[in-house]
């Protein structure tokens, strides 16, 4: 195990991103370093939209979906999105996540596909993101 100049830890050659649950304000800046390290432009995030709590800095949303159920997230509350750290407004957030497919929630598309949770998760990420 060992990091490098950047503090990216690794295993055997293999980056390990650490997950981060953001519960106070994080500057677009954090979000763009994050960013770099993994898709460049683009970051997967969970919210919680019970808690007012997103996790980010997985490869999966499935790993910050599994970090926020160890904190006692329940399933239900947790969506997937991805943020993309160069755009503003309507497309810096985008409802895409093989996690939100729930039939037994009425949504049956990787989308989030009712529009009050779409509203509750803008309202937090714009709480948490600066």
């Amino acid at each position: 195990m060992f990091t490098d100049k950047d503090n990216r830890l690794y295993i055997d050659k293999i980056k390990i991103m650490a997950i981060k649950i953001i519960n106070e304000s994080i500057s677009k800046s954090e979000l763009r370093k994050i960013a770099e390290n993994q898709f460049g432009d683009l970051i997967k995030a969970v919210v919680d939209i019970e808690k007012g709590v997103m996790a980010v800095g997985g490869d999966l949303h499935a790993d910050e979906e599994k970090a926020l159920l160890e904190e006692r997230s329940k399933q239900e509350n947790l969506w997937g999105i991805n943020l993309y750290i160069n755009k503003q407004e309507e497309e810096f957030i985008e409802f895409d996540s093989m996690i939100n497919v729930r039939p037994s929630q009425n949504n049956k598309s990787r989308s989030v596909e009712n529009l009050e949770i779409q509203r509750k998760i803008r309202d937090i990420v714009s709480k948490l993101v600066l």
